[in-house]
Parts: structure tokens; C-alpha cells; sequence
């Protein structure tokens, strides 16, 4: 098997997971001298990593778990792996599924750097998870590979991504035909599991959050800004979710329902201008933090010390003190607009959050 100069990161993640690992192709980028070849799987993973500078190769794998005579992704991903050679590999998945397929394409164990019980907690303290990206990416493959000695992790704490002209451009048109005027609070209500298995399934799921609780925070929002736009975020299965909470406000026109008109470039492009965003834990709450949008997560059961959203701006999280048993629905919704109120403003040219 050939050498390869390049590391590779195997991350098949939902998308705040492609977010945070941006800070270990980052931090390899920099330790290694080269680009940095990623695995990875879903159809926002290359949206996501399109624009970041220390990408080389980007392979998704459809599905990990479908039988591999059955599906073509793997076979072009051990394919790829064989021809692409020997390096660094910084394995952040240990399913079973990518282990089968990395023994596949035959990578040798000594070039695995796998995540250890160290890189998540030590001195009984449990580390955010780009924190645990950056201790396992300083680690080694117990075959050599020449690296950089005066790196600082520190420096590639905070996940990035990239938003261009064009994107901006898209967003700047997109608000024109729309017509969406003056600064916009979006609000992100749902995540990929809380709308999967109907409406009591919905209604039960630690993250859920009724729809009056979202009219009561966009009340006050036009309270406090009379033109805000409240933008309601999602994907076009959670349409009727978002429906739901349009209606609780009495149909009010500054609320509009987007679920169809939010791809992944357009939706960071309008996370990078947007007055603030109210969100449930997930993926788009870490695209916020890293674009340095001001935010309110409410966090249910998962634990805000493993999976709080990091990033340059500012950042309030309520819930999640009763660990497992934490719920969205027992966050006040008065809790959520004194936090929103308390945000401080953007630090940016506020011209930039109205209409061009």
C-alpha cells in the first residue's frame, strides 16, 4: 500500500457533529502541513465542508449499515481508501459498521489514532466535544508520521465554516423575493429525531417544546423589535411542525414558515446576518455559535457539558439540569425571552441585517 502524506478523519456525523469536527481537520491541517481527507456521510456533510480550506478529499459513505453487497458507497469508499494509501487516520467513529469497513480496505492498526476515555474525560471532568477532538488530534499513530512540534491546539478550539459571496449573494436575492425586511430572529424548534414517529411521539421527546411557548418568545420579540422577521427553521418533513407554531401566533405575517427554503449554504449565509436565533439543541445551533450568531439553546436530556454549542459570539443555555431526565417543556418561556433580551447586540454592521 502506498504512502500517503495526507491525514485522514473518519467522521460519519449528523450535522453538529460535522461542525465541531471542523476543529480537528483544522488542528491535523496544521500539525501535518497538508490537507486533510475526510469520510463522512449524509447530504449536509458536503454543504457543510465545501468552503473549509483544510479540506483535500471528501468521501460519503450513503449508509454504514446496509449490507455491503448491497451498497455502492462502501464499495467505492474501500476502493478509495486502498488507492489513497498509508497516513494518519484519526478514526472519531468506533460503531461497529466503520470498524468493518476500515478492516475492508485493509488500513493498518498502527497508522489508527482512535478517541480514548481520556480524550473525553479525565480528573473526573467531562470535555465539550471539539475539546475532544483537539486531545485526540495532538495524539500519534504509533507509526510515524512527520509532524509540526509548535502547534497550539488552543488556537483551533472554536469550529468554523466558511460562507461566500455567492451564498451571501443567493441570501441577498432569496430576501428580496421573499420580501423579508429588517433584522430576523430565526427560530429553530425541532432536530432530525423529534419528528420521526408522529404527533404523541412528538409531543413526548425530551427536546420538544409547545408551539405557544415559541408564540409567547415571539411576542416578546416584536415587543422589543415591532419589524424583526421570525424565521422558523427546519427541514421539509418538519413543515407541519413549524405550521403549528405559525398558527399559534394568530397567523401573524412577520412569521414565516420555511422548512422548503433552507439549503445548507443558504441557511449558514443567513446564520452569518441574522439578529439572534432561538434554537433547541442541535445541528443548526452549532452552525450559529461557529458563524458568531448570538443564541438561546434549550437543551432536554443531553448533557449541555458534552454537546453545548461553541463559538466566537454569544451563547446562553438553559435546561439540562436534571441530566436524563431533563425536558424541554419544563423551560419557562419566560426564561427564554429574559435570556434572548439579554444577548448582547451583534458586532456587525447592522445595515447588514436589513434588506440590501
Amino acid at each position: 500500500m502506498p504512502v500517503s502524506p495526507r491525514p485522514l478523519v473518519v467522521r460519519c456525523g449528523a450535522f453538529g457533529d460535522v461542525v465541531m469536527v471542523t476543529t480537528l481537520i483544522r488542528l491535523l491541517h496544521a500539525r501535518y502541513g497538508a490537507p486533510v481527507d475526510v469520510v463522512g456521510s449524509g447530504g449536509w456533510t458536503a454543504p457543510l465542508l465545501r468552503n473549509e480550506p483544510a479540506l483535500g478529499h471528501l468521501q460519503i459513505v450513503n449508509s454504514r449499515n446496509a449490507p455491503y453487497l448491497l451498497c455502492p458507497s462502501q464499495w467505492a469508499l474501500v476502493r478509495w481508501l486502498r488507492r489513497r494509501g498509508r497516513g494518519p487516520v484519526y478514526l472519531c467513529d468506533s460503531d461497529e459498521a466503520t470498524t468493518r469497513l476500515i478492516a475492508r480496505a485493509g488500513l493498518p492498526e498502527e497508522d489508527i489514532v482512535r478517541r480514548t476515555l481520556q480524550d473525553d474525560e479525565s480528573d473526573g471532568l467531562t470535555r465539550l466535544w471539539p475539546d475532544r477532538w483537539l486531545r485526540m488530534g495532538m495524539r500519534n499513530p504509533s507509526r510515524a508520521y512527520p509532524v509540526c512540534a509548535d502547534v497550539d491546539p488552543a488556537a483551533y478550539r472554536l469550529p468554523v465554516l466558511t460562507v461566500t459571496d455567492a451564498d451571501r449573494q443567493d441570501l441577498a436575492q432569496w430576501r428580496t423575493a421573499r420580501n423579508i425586511a429588517g433584522p430576523c430572529v430565526l427560530f429553530q424548534p425541532g432536530n432530525k429525531r423529534t419528528h420521526k414517529r408522529g404527533s404523541v411521539a412528538t409531543r413526548s421527546h425530551p427536546k420538544y417544546w409547545p408551539p405557544q411557548a415559541w408564540a409567547e418568545v415571539a411576542a416578546a420579540i416584536w415587543q422589543t423589535l415591532p419589524q424583526a422577521q421570525v424565521l422558523l427553521c427546519g427541514s421539509p418533513a418538519e413543515r407541519g411542525v413549524l405550521e403549528e407554531i405559525r398558527r399559534a401566533t394568530g397567523d401573524d405575517p412577520r412569521m414565516r414558515n420555511l422548512a422548503d427554503e433552507l439549503p445548507v449554504p443558504r441557511l449558514l449565509a443567513l446564520l452569518e446576518r441574522a439578529h439572534s436565533l432561538v434554537s433547541v439543541d442541535t445541528g443548526p445551533a452549532h452552525a450559529a455559535a461557529a458563524l458568531g450568531c448570538p443564541l438561546v439553546v434549550l437543551f432536554g436530556s443531553a448533557s449541555p457539558a458534552k454537546w453545548r454549542p461553541i463559538g466566537p459570539g454569544s451563547i446562553l443555555v438553559l435546561g439540562g439540569e436534571n441530566g436524563e431526565d431533563s425536558r424541554v417543556r419544563d423551560i419557562a418561556a419566560a426564561d427564554v425571552i429574559a435570556a434572548w433580551r439579554s444577548l448582547p447586540a451583534r458586532q456587525q454592521d447592522q445595515a447588514s441585517l436589513s434588506m440590501p
